[in-house]
């Protein structure tokens, strides 16, 4: 059974990013995306077992491992699939950037004008250095907060998606808001995309950390054919089982020109997938348990909590989390010049809005123990009383 980290597990013994940032600091860490709970027993025990043998080659992703993959998406998502569609990887980051590299190159080979990526925004930060890195221009549609929660503007993406568009570039569920884009949403998104000719980039990768039990995942590429063929779909289970460390990923790519052009930007740009990675995946992707229900369903009432702590107090606000484990505050009304360095100032590291796209408001990891986000909201109640001041 899951402890969800009580008594908290101390990790600053294993230089593990979120917390050196804030090493001989009196700050508690709530920044990156990565979880303060235990992996799940039975992915430790899949590594243990792998470990049995005592060469860690180079290795490719055996039958089971794909066919884990292929049956957890029919499982989850409705979403059939052909093993061929599959490109392993060691993380989504490296997989929109492969993508986005791969999509400048085929304009310079056409001397086509498809130059533009376009991103609903605020968004994870590293989808702003993809436009750089590849050659390509950003075109940013920010979200709109409609009714309390977050929302893509159709009007603006209609304008923006044009024979211009080299692809659109967005994640689902939403980092850093929380959505779990619907069905109409998404359909919407799928029309203008064939529409447009272009293409969708989609990382999905908190899909299975959906909390709202009234919502439900939808891979954007199940929604049909047309759509399956302009589309790159990232997927990888290093958040919800809480391993991200090791990495693994796998691109689903139905379209067999656009799968062929990807693997061959890889080339020399990506490394070979851990044997590790793959045992981990294997038994993430496998797992029929009740784990991770659970694990949501704790989750589920962290981001309750917090959301209830952030409507009692004045000067902030923030909307319900449907998906991931991170919640976006909005702090504008404070009036703050640094937002993240002030709140580090009484005790909270928090991530800067500024890198998503949208000052003035702060991202909140909520996927820790209850007592340590118990101290994080008395520490947050604190901050606010005093820079009301």
């Amino acid at each position: 059974m899951n402890n969800y980290g009580e008594p908290p597990l101390d990790r600053r013994g294993t230089s593990a990013e979120k917390w050196r940032k804030y090493a001989g600091r009196d700050v508690l860490p709530f920044w990156v995306a990565d979880m303060d709970l235990p992996m799940a027993p039975f992915v430790i025990t899949a590594l243990r077992e792998r470990l049995d043998h005592p060469i860690l080659g180079y290795t490719r992703a055996s039958s089971a491992t794909v066919a884990a993959f292929v049956d957890w998406l029919a499982r989850n998502y409705d979403w059939s699939i052909q093993e061929e569609w599959l490109v392993w990887l060691t993380g989504v980051v490296p997989g929109f950037n492969l993508a986005a590299r791969m999509l400048a190159a085929l304009a310079d080979e056409e001397a086509g004008t498809r130059r533009e990526l376009v991103m609903p925004a605020p968004v994870y930060h590293p989808f702003f250095k993809v436009p750089a890195k590849s050659g390509l221009l950003a075109s940013i549609s920010s979200l709109q907060r409609v009714d309390g929660r977050w929302e893509m503007d159709f009007d603006d993406l209609r304008a923006r998606i044009s024979e211009r568009t080299a692809a659109v570039l967005f994640c689902n569920p939403q980092n850093p808001t929380g959505r779990v884009y619907d069905r109409q949403e998404l359909g919407a998104l799928a029309d203008l995309v064939v529409a447009s000719q272009t293409v969708v980039i989609s990382d999905e990768i908190h899909c299975p950390l959906v909390l709202d039990t009234q919502c439900r995942h939808i891979p954007i590429a199940s929604l049909g054919t047309a759509v399956a063929e302009r589309s790159i779909s990232l997927f990888a289970p290093t958040k919800a089982y809480n391993f991200a460390g090791l990495g693994g990923a796998v691109a689903v790519i139905p379209n067999a020109e656009l799968r062929e052009r990807f693997e061959d930007a890889s080339k020399g740009m990506a490394s070979n997938v851990s044997p590790l990675a793959y045992a981990a995946l294997e038994s993430a992707f496998g797992d029929t348990s009740a784990w991770l229900s659970e694990q949501n369903a704790f989750l589920a009432s962290n981001g309750v909590r917090l959301q209830e702590a952030v409507g009692e107090l004045e000067g902030i606000r923030s909307t319900p989390v449907e998906g991931t484990f991170l919640a976006w505050l909005d702090v504008r009304e404070l009036n703050l010049p640094n937002p993240a360095a002030c709140f580090e100032a009484y005790g909270l590291g928090l991530s800067d809005g500024v890198d998503f796209g949208a000052p003035g408001f702060l991202r909140f990891n909520f996927g820790c123990p209850r007592s340590m986000l118990e101290e994080g909201i008395k520490r947050l109640a604190n901050a606010i009383e005093q820079l009301r001041r």
